[in-house]
Parts: C-alpha cells; structure tokens; sequence
C-alpha cells in the first residue's frame, strides 16, 4: 500500500536557481505592501506627514530585487532612507533581516553602521530612525509578499516624524545614497 501511495503522490516542484537584475527591480509600494491597521488616527498621522512639504513622499525609496513564486517564498529588496527619514511604529507579517550597507539606523535604542544588522521577527513592532548621512540597507524576508501593518503611533509620534521631515525636506532633493558618495 506504501508503494501505491508514493507513485499517486505528485512530486515535488523542483527548486531552481534564478538570476535578478538591479534593473529589473520594481519599486515598493501600497500595491507590494499592502498597508494594515489604518485608523482614523493613523490617516491624520500620515496626512500630517505630507503636508510637512511637497517632498515628503521622497523621504525613502525601496525597491524588490527578489521574489520567488509562491506563498512559502523569500524576497528582496533595497532600500534608501535619507537624512532625517523616522518611521511610524509598525510591524510586517513577515520575519526580516535588515543588513545595513552604508549610513546608519537606529531600531530603538540600537545604533546600526555598514556591516551590522538585525532581525526582527514577523509581528513586531519597532520604529526605524535614520542618522545624518542617511540609510541604505538590504531587507531580506522569509515571505514573497508582506504587509506593513501600523500599531501604537500617537499624536507625539506622527509630529516627530513631520518636524524631521521639515527640518531635512531642503536637502532631500539633492542628496544621494550614501553608497553613492
């Protein structure tokens, strides 16, 4: 009987080793990452964020390098925050290493330069504030596909972020990667 079960049971699909290209990446976005836990509260944070001035959608910019087919997959990306970039507390469904490539970060009271890293698991919640020089670092998660869901932000929080925003907008348009320097 062991023998009929194994020749009805499909095999497996066979993993394959696939090439990406720097040029081939699409950029993240509210379609890539779906945004969760969007309260009224967390509308007027963001709306607060935007109207710190015309430049406050180029506060960051990630794109996928990666991902593989299929709900069990892994992905990718790169991501550039610049001088001043706070983030809201959030958190994704979806474990991550964050490998900090040029710049600084600061996941809480940690201080992460070139080389450093860390991993944050699926569902928790952090902040990610960006250094002088700005951030780039590479995102590598355990899932093709994750949302970005937002938790615990107060009024103090969203004019935190706004007030770093503004104070830094001026140089956003001219500023590069770090990596770029």
């Amino acid at each position: 009987m062991n023998n009929e079960k194994s020749l009805n049971t499909p095999a497996p699909a066979r993993k394959r080793m696939t090439l990406f290209r720097a040029g081939e990446s699409i950029a993240l976005d509210h379609e890539t990452m779906p945004f969760e836990g969007v309260d009224p509260a967390t509308m007027a944070g963001l709306g607060r964020i935007m109207a710190s001035g015309p430049r406050a959608a180029d506060a960051s910019h990630t794109t996928i390098l990666f991902q593989s087919a299929g709900e069990e997959g892994v992905s990718l990306s790169h991501a550039w925050f610049k001088t001043g970039f706070i983030s809201p507390r959030h958190s994704h469904n979806a474990d991550c290493i964050y490998y900090i490539l040029a710049g600084e970060a600061r996941f809480g009271s940690a201080r992460l330069g070139p080389g450093d890293g860390i991993y944050v698991p699926a569902e928790q919640a952090y902040v990610l504030e960006v250094g002088d020089e700005g951030c780039e670092l590479l995102e590598f998660r355990n899932a093709a596909q994750f949302n970005i869901h937002f938790k615990g932000n107060d009024e103090a929080h969203w004019a935190k972020i706004a007030q770093s925003y503004a104070r830094h907008m001026p140089q956003w348009e001219n500023e590069l990667p770090p990596s770029r320097r």
